[in-house]
């Protein structure tokens, strides 16, 4: 054999071993996107115009999830499955929401029923009944007991926890507002969202203390594993999710590695 040929199948065994070596690194990179809405309303304000998802939208979105046989599952099971406790199935996807807006009920929650989609919704226990724009008990309960909807915690008055060091103030946000909501709800709750994604080792360990099973951010970075079921990253929808194209590039399962690399 000619050296020219042995040189020839040297590079193409070498490129086979990087494009496996590129694809393993890729699959290994995949994690199941937990998509993180807001308000759910055909009426957008300028100050929150980013967090609101049109109701045409949503069903759009959630159609588009159905066709292409997302498995759609509840929080916690994905929690159970990045936490390396069980295997993921095949498209697996988990929707959350936070704040408790009011729209979730009167917009969200039909289409959710009609889909048969389980979602989680992080609650600010001194915001339900209290705030206009807010659940209110009675709609927190109907919801609850549809057995799609669960609620998780999302402290008792929505503060940076990441600059509270108080023992007694992160006592009151991580345990109080569990106790609140459990009295209330008559179930464990078991997930806490850490207020617009903001904590410290502090206030994680203070959640992990307070009996949670899970807590999610959004984007804490690379430095965080990918399955530290205490900091679980998530995908904000938003306004940009109209195009159905980016709303599939962030639910594809590689959105994070990309968007960690972005910003590397």
């Amino acid at each position: 054999m000619s050296r020219r040929k042995k040189l020839i199948i040297a590079a193409v065994i070498i490129a086979g071993i990087s494009i496996a070596a590129f694809a393993g690194f890729v699959r290994s990179k995949y994690m199941i996107p937990i998509i993180m809405y807001h308000s759910v309303n055909p009426v957008a304000r300028e100050d929150n115009r980013l967090l609101v998802v049109s109701p045409e939208t949503f069903e759009k979105q959630m159609r588009f999830l159905k066709d292409r046989r997302y498995n759609v599952i509840t929080l916690e099971e994905a929690a159970e499955i990045i936490s390396g406790k069980k295997k993921a199935p095949a498209r697996a996807i988990a929707i959350t929401f936070d704040d408790g807006y009011k729209d979730n009920y009167t917009y969200a929650f039909p289409i959710l029923k009609k889909y048969n989609f389980p979602a989680t919704i992080f609650i600010v226990a001194n915001e339900i009944g209290v705030e206009p724009d807010r659940l209110t008990w009675d709609l927190v309960r109907a919801m609850q007991q549809s057995g799609l909807i669960t609620f998780g915690s999302h402290s008792m008055s929505h503060p940076n926890l990441a600059t509270v060091v108080s023992e007694e103030a992160l006592k009151n946000e991580i345990v109080g507002s569990k106790k609140a909501l459990e009295e209330r709800l008559g179930v464990t709750v078991s997930a806490f969202c850490y207020p617009s994604g903001r904590y410290s080792a502090q206030s994680r360990a203070a959640v992990v203390a307070a009996g949670y099973k899970l807590a999610v951010v959004t984007n804490p970075g690379k430095k965080v594993p990918d399955d530290d079921i205490f900091l679980i990253k998530r995908l904000r929808i938003s306004k940009n999710c109209d195009n159905l194209w980016t709303f599939w590039a962030e639910t594809c399962g590689y959105y994070n590695l990309m968007r960690e690399f972005k910003h590397k």
